[in-house]
């Protein structure tokens, strides 16, 4: 397997937009769901957005869900999380990640392949 490299992260203040990028998609063969996740200092890793094997199956935390859009381009071997509307509770580590089965799953414990993270500070 291949480490999946996030990056895009960065500074943004409260409303503004980033897109963050992740590739390759940390497998040989062509991956099944994967997803995003964050950690902010202090908490546990949450789920954010996952995306199955084909696009076909999005599901997202409550917390971003009608702001933050995932996708893929399997020819790019590239997964996005577009993210708009950034609130300073956004702020986090954000880490993508393969999964191990398909579909859209949420646990961390489906997921068998991390990239380092990319760091998002939203300013208020």
């Amino acid at each position: 397997q291949v480490q999946p490299v996030e990056s895009g992260g960065g500074l943004v203040q409260v409303g503004g937009s980033l897109r963050l990028s992740c590739a390759p998609n940390g497998r040989s063969d062509s991956p099944y769901a994967m997803g995003w996740f964050r950690q902010a200092p202090g908490k546990g890793r949450e789920f954010v957005a996952a995306i199955s094997r084909f696009g076909h199956m999005t599901d997202y935390a409550d917390s971003v869900k009608g702001r933050f859009t995932i996708s893929r381009d399997n020819a790019k071997n590239t997964t996005y999380l577009q993210m708009n509307g950034l609130k300073a509770e956004d702020t986090a580590v954000y880490y993508c990640a393969a999964a191990s089965r398909s579909g859209v799953p949420r646990s961390p414990d489906s997921y068998d392949n991390w990239g380092q993270g990319t760091q998002v500070t939203v300013s208020s």
